[in-house]
């Protein structure tokens, strides 16, 4: 954490954390250099015309903007420059892009509970989405062609009324950069920002999650609802006659307050439902059982041989000794546990004979839902 980064300017991780980490933006000339981007803009077309990909297409024509969601077609984006500025975007390009997901292992620095997805834009001269800003962390990596970034960290944040973007009213430029291949912006949450392509450009934007805590709370009570009994059912023997019978009684209340107060939770309880529910996958996304799967025992000597990585759209977390893949929760052993964390850090093992058994039989069934797969690379 102490080493310096290329990829922060020089900086090592704890001065990035200390000094600008959610505190203020950060211009990097050359953080991945000899970077030229993963696609051209017809990949990325293709990618967003994929059933399975989010993608959205802004468009600015007549002093009007328009926002479209997929599903798209490739007639879609056809003479779109003849008829003004537009820009598409697609989201979890690191679910299909090994590129792409190494580009976002760089920021292991930050915790992978954290990581949204990689999302990667492509805009024509003049295109962008317009002034705004997010509710998350963002590293804005420059590929093909430059991008001019105007930023402020205004406190004013009234939208536009009626526009399908969550555009800035008043957007007052504070500074100006154009990013060029190689170049990095690192963006705090709610600081407003306007990317313009200048010529035909692509950005690669590596977001973290910065969830709300209604929808953390709302969501707790969600997963508790499964997970706690309260015995008996309501009763009243000694009753008594009401004046008002529309109005609920005192003895009501107190009863249905005593069964309430009995639901309880520890922080056990809130690792738990923060490691299924950071690790749930979106609801687009789908995992392809092995078609002619191994056997155990075969399987078990491809991973000695060749290793084991986790698939593209798997998301892992661990703690205290709990295993959290794809929204479930595994309970296992120390050596269990320190195996399967070594491949949630890094997203791979190596060849290997020593895998505890209960390892083994872990990545045997995950493997069988499609989660892993052999292979180290």
């Amino acid at each position: 954490m102490n080493t310096k980064m290329t990829l922060l300017g020089g900086l090592t991780v704890n001065e990035f954390l200390r000094d600008y980490w959610q505190k203020k933006p950060l211009l990097i000339r050359q953080a991945v250099p000899g970077f030229k981007g993963l696609l051209d803009p017809k990949q990325i077309i293709e990618l967003a015309c994929r059933d399975d990909v989010q993608a959205r297409l802004a468009t600015y024509q007549r002093k009007q903007w328009k926002l479209r969601y997929e599903p798209f077609v490739a007639e879609d984006f056809v003479g779109l420059s003849k008829k003004g500025k537009w820009s598409v975007l697609v989201q979890g390009v690191n679910h299909f892009l090994p590129k792409g997901a190494e580009l976002v292992k760089q920021f292991n620095f930050i915790p992978h509970a954290r990581l949204d997805d990689l999302m990667v834009s492509y805009a024509p001269k003049g295109g962008g989405v317009g002034p705004h800003f997010d509710a998350y962390d963002v590293f804005l990596v420059q590929g093909l062609g430059h991008r001019r970034w105007q930023i402020s960290t205004q406190k004013d944040q009234t939208l536009v009324e009626g526009a399908p973007l969550r555009l800035l009213k008043n957007f007052k430029v504070e500074q100006e950069w154009v990013l060029e291949a190689g170049d990095m912006l690192y963006l705090p949450p709610h600081c407003a920002h306007n990317g313009i392509a200048e010529d035909d450009c692509m950005t690669y934007s590596i977001g973290f999650r910065t969830p709300w805590y209604q929808e953390l709370a709302e969501q707790f009570l969600v997963y508790l609802q499964d997970r706690i009994e309260i015995k008996g059912t309501y009763a009243d023997p000694d009753l008594k006659a009401q004046k008002h019978p529309a109005e609920i009684s005192d003895d009501m209340l107190q009863q249905v307050g005593r069964a309430v107060r009995k639901v309880r939770w520890d922080d056990e309880d809130v690792a738990n439902f923060l490691g299924c529910y950071l690790s749930e996958p979106k609801p687009h996304i789908f995992f392809e059982a092995p078609s002619k799967p191994l056997t155990q025992a075969k399987f078990e000597q491809s991973v000695q041989t060749r290793g084991v990585k986790i698939d593209l759209k798997t998301q892992m977390l661990c703690r205290a000794n709990t295993v959290f893949i794809n929204g479930d929760a595994h309970q296992v052993g120390k050596g269990c546990y320190n195996a399967l964390r070594e491949l949630a850090d890094e997203r791979c093992l190596p060849p290997s004979s020593k895998l505890p058994r209960e390892a083994a039989n872990l990545l045997y069934q995950f493997y069988l839902d499609g989660f892993v797969t052999p292979g180290a690379k």
